[in-house]
């Protein structure tokens, strides 16, 4: 998370338990590929509070590894991950489709961000309470575009409601970042991203409680 170390870890394992209850609820491979959303948040977030502590610790050697992993998942994981995810419980074949579409500008989006990133690797400074991630590739209005069509519009194709509201939220919580947190746009809003995805537990929480027999 943005905010501290103490808060980056605190927020991976409440994320990690989020994981587990979606994993539990999950009973069929899609919805375990789906479930496994707030986990990889979990991980992302104790990679970032990795981040905080190398300035105490001092290791420079740290901070650019967790950095770099930190980056695999903001820039590369999600809009790659995301759309073949939503897919995965998809049963309306035309959007299906337009995810597999989402799916393949995620993939461009990810193979641009992943080029810049060997060019220019990406590094952290921590300022005004949070950590900003130098990574000019990503603000590029076609990599921007293609990226939150895939991560944002992925979700909100899908034809369940909550996992609509999930993308409906996290564009509004990117927009939102974009306008007061500008400058640390990539830890801030993946801290908000990774909050809603407790809407991945309701969503199959809410499938099991479905296909339970009346009494």
């Amino acid at each position: 998370m943005c905010f501290s170390a103490t808060a980056s870890f605190t927020a991976s394992v409440a994320l990690t338990g989020i994981g587990v209850l979606a994993l539990r609820a999950a009973h069929t491979p899609g919805e375990r590929m789906f479930a496994l959303i707030p986990l990889l948040f979990a991980a992302q977030q104790a990679t970032e509070g990795l981040v905080w502590m190398s300035y105490p610790w001092d290791t420079p050697t740290l901070r650019a590894w967790a950095t770099q992993v930190y980056s695999v998942f903001s820039h590369l994981v999600w809009p790659v991950f995301i759309p073949w995810a939503v897919r995965a419980l998809e049963p309306v074949p035309w959007r299906r489709r337009v995810l597999v579409l989402l799916g393949v500008a995620g993939l461009a989006s990810a193979l641009f961000l992943l080029f810049g990133m060997v060019v220019t690797p990406i590094d952290v400074v921590p300022t005004g309470g949070h950590l900003a991630y130098r990574s000019p590739h990503f603000f590029l209005p076609i990599s921007l575009t293609l990226y939150l069509a895939a991560t944002t519009v992925g979700l909100g194709v899908s034809s369940q409601p909550v996992i609509r509201w999930f993308g409906v939220l996290a564009l509004a919580s990117a927009g939102f970042t974009y306008l007061v947190y500008a400058r640390w746009f990539i830890s801030v809003w993946c801290f908000y991203a990774g909050l809603l995805s407790v809407m991945v537990y309701i969503e199959l929480a809410s499938r099991r409680t479905a296909a339970r027999p009346a009494p």
